[in-house]
């Protein structure tokens, strides 16, 4: 007889929240916003291992407006957003304004 393979056990993901709708999702799903600790500003971080204070944002369109449009964002990263750094982040989110989103279906 032989021995049966042992499965590998399903590995978590780690979940993350959109600041500004509060939807939890994966963490790679999820947009990192990130003041760096070593004082260069305000920067995207794609592969989330940039060191200092993040914040997280999902790719709805309305999502990304109100982050560039309030202060949600200067609470969140406890700085306040210079001008270069909006610009930047405006065109990241350019990407996702430009697509349809997907409508999502409630069910009753």
């Amino acid at each position: 007889m032989m021995a049966k393979p042992k499965a590998r056990p399903v590995r978590r993901q780690p979940q993350r929240t959109c600041i500004i709708c509060r939807s939890t999702t994966d963490k790679r799903r999820l947009v990192r916003i990130v003041r760096a600790a070593d004082g260069t500003g305000v920067l995207i971080d794609k592969r989330g291992k940039v060191p200092g204070r993040g914040a997280y944002l999902c790719e709805q369109a309305s999502c990304w407006e109100r982050a560039l449009h309030g202060h949600v964002l200067d609470r969140a990263l406890n700085t306040t957003l210079s001008g270069e750094a909006l610009q930047a982040l405006s065109e990241h989110a350019l990407k996702f304004m430009s697509e349809p989103t997907a409508v999502k279906e409630n069910s009753q």
